[in-house]
């Protein structure tokens, strides 16, 4: 395909610096967003063509990227209540992209079930933040037939670094789940150890430039907690309720494998408890603040 017209359906925090990268590159988007706002951030480019709804995106479009929060919002989008979504607008050999964190048992479905229609589905979840997603460095993990993914390379290549094809329709959703939990693991013993730390009147600026030299080193010391977490700030970009969102969906695909999982159990509950004793709308990096308000044992 040429130049092929892609949809974008999901133009948040993530989805419009996504989105800006593949109009720096030349592709056309047909873009649509309940949020209205996104139109005027997309609107400088003259490759931009903003659609009045989800459905004439899919009239127009050859591929349809979509970046929505879960496998709900895209189940029903693609199929509707009574075979009412989308799909039902697709143009002939229409491919879907999904980039959120959608469950890997629902991309699994769906790639059959468009299969069956005669269009092809990739899970091309992302990682890296929207830093990452403004300078086109996203790490991005890919399920899909071989064929398909070939197709779609360059346009991944424009959005991200590290591309990496996982394995077949929803795998890399699973391993987007599974790379969240070992994320979000990260984080809360980082949050427990400062804590700590400071407790004993040790400089939580020094002990983490400590762990930063040491083995303890991993995203949250190297780029969350001077920046969002000891600053106060707690504003990365990415929310609590999504983060325990992605760690249950990890927890329920290793269970759903009869493997371990004792830690992914304990480390759901906390990050559940978590979102709940914080104010709605909290960031993901809120963990070391709630922790900090925990009582001691």
């Amino acid at each position: 395909m040429s130049q092929p017209i892609i949809g974008m359906i999901g133009l948040g925090m993530m989805g419009i610096p996504m989105a800006n990268n593949l109009l720096k590159a030349n592709y056309i988007i047909h873009g649509f967003d309940l949020n209205q706002d996104a139109k005027d951030k997309l609107s400088h480019s003259t490759n931009f063509k903003w659609q009045s709804s989800a459905t004439e995106v899919a009239l127009t479009s050859d591929i349809i990227i979509l970046m929505l929060p879960d496998s709900k919002i895209v189940d029903q989008l693609l199929w509707g209540q009574q075979q009412d979504g989308i799909v039902a607008n697709f143009k002939a050999n229409t491919l879907v992209l999904d980039m959120g964190s959608s469950n890997p048992s629902n991309s699994k479905i769906n790639a059959e079930k468009l299969k069956s229609l005669g269009h092809d589905f990739i899970d091309a979840p992302v990682s890296g933040g929207v830093k990452r997603a403004i300078d086109g460095s996203l790490a991005i993990m890919v399920g899909g037939d071989q064929s398909c993914v070939q197709q779609v390379m360059p346009i991944l290549q424009s959005m991200g670094k590290t591309i990496v094809h996982v394995g077949s329709g929803g795998a890399g959703h699973a391993v987007k789940a599974l790379n969240n939990y070992v994320s979000a693991a990260g984080l809360l013993a980082v949050s427990e150890a400062l804590v700590a730390a400071q407790e004993f009147g040790i400089d939580p600026h020094l002990a983490n430039q400590v762990f930063n030299a040491s083995t303890g080193k991993n995203n949250t010391t190297d780029v969350k907690v001077e920046n969002f977490m000891l600053s106060g700030t707690f504003n990365s970009g990415f929310a609590i309720a999504l983060m325990r969102k992605d760690i249950q969906t990890a927890n329920g695909f290793i269970h759903d494998m009869k493997t371990p999982g004792i830690f992914a159990d304990v480390c759901l509950d906390r990050w559940a408890a978590a979102e709940q004793g914080l104010e709605k709308g909290a960031d993901h990096t809120a963990m070391f603040k709630y922790v900090k308000s925990q009582p001691k044992e």
